[in-house]
């Protein structure tokens, strides 16, 4: 049996831009990608902790060490900058495999949204 599970969690940034003339996604800062062992392309899910707005769209590689949470296309209109939201990516794993598994998470500092 496969299970889906958090792989990957940045908690509490804060949105930086929201582009709504974008074909979508999500760009982040390369740095807590790296951190959170996410990766350009990959599937994630946000919850906007400012309005409890919840969705899912794609990561995009952000400058590194520029603090960028950027929401763009359909996705700008379900934050505001200023927001501060959870990001979030979830793996298939076997029951047992996914007893032992340990997530990346990770806490940046909202007001700079770098690493601590």
């Amino acid at each position: 049996m496969l299970i889906e599970i958090v792989k990957s969690k940045i908690h509490r940034v804060t949105v930086t831009e929201a582009n709504l003339n974008y074909i979508g996604s999500i760009t982040i800062d390369e740095d807590l990608l790296d951190a959170a062992n996410i990766i350009p392309n990959e599937k994630v899910a946000i919850v906007n902790n400012n309005n409890g707005e919840r969705f899912e769209t794609y990561v995009i590689k952000g400058e590194r060490g520029s603090g960028v949470i950027c929401l763009n296309g359909a996705a700008a209109r379900k934050v505001q900058p200023g927001d501060v939201i959870i990001v979030m990516s979830f793996a298939l794993m076997d029951f047992e495999e996914a007893k032992l598994f340990k997530p990346a998470i990770v806490f940046p500092d909202t007001a700079t949204n770098k690493l601590i």
